[in-house]
């Protein structure tokens, strides 16, 4: 499949990857060498578009003439954002938050292309309701799934069954790219046939 210019995906995640992947598009890997915004007080949409823009405007900086997709995801429930835990006390603060309830899980999209003056952001929205969480079954799913590098203290690909009693959206933008608006998108800009 020719792509007319080079492709790179502006993140450093295994599940982007994966999931552009299977889209068809062939795409190097940049990691943007920036600071991310992580204020949980920000309005969470804001921040993942933010940081979605700030990680493809530098690869595009440094790459002109290449199509650049940045994305970024987090959880948030009651205004506030869920990112990366720190450390396995906040990753079961996390999950005793979200124990019981729903929650919403969203990712912004930036696509660059610096040399052809292209700025397009988006954000897709996806909602989860969690199982009523016993700290055995917390104990049980940090025994399980390596959390630390996701947001919310959990992915949804990984032993859901002890967690999630519902999800409603898009399941590709909870694990971290929503797969349909970017084919649309990179469709439209004939990056994808």
């Amino acid at each position: 499949m020719p792509v007319v210019s080079p492709f790179i995906l502006a993140s450093a995640s295994p599940r982007r990857r994966e999931l552009l992947a299977a889209l068809g598009v062939r795409f190097d890997v940049v990691v943007a060498d920036v600071v991310e915004h992580e204020d949980p007080l920000l309005d969470p949409r804001v921040m993942v578009a933010r940081n979605a823009a700030l990680k493809a405007d530098w690869v595009a900086q440094r790459n002109p003439a290449a199509w650049v997709l940045g994305a970024d995801t987090t959880v948030f429930v009651d205004g506030r954002a869920l990112n990366k835990p720190a450390d396995l006390a906040a990753a079961r603060a996390m999950l005793r938050r979200l124990s019981g309830r729903s929650h919403t899980v969203f990712t912004g999209v930036a696509l660059r292309h610096a040399a052809d003056g292209v700025r397009e952001d988006f954000g897709v929205a996806s909602e989860v309701v969690f199982h009523p969480l016993s700290d055995a079954v917390i104990e049980e799913y940090l025994a399980r799934v390596h959390v630390l590098d996701k947001a919310g203290a959990y992915a949804i690909q990984e032993h859901a069954a002890l967690l999630v009693a519902e999800q409603r959206g898009s399941l590709s933008n909870i694990i971290g790219l929503p797969q349909d608006e970017v084919r649309e998108l990179l469709t439209r800009h004939r990056v994808l046939p």
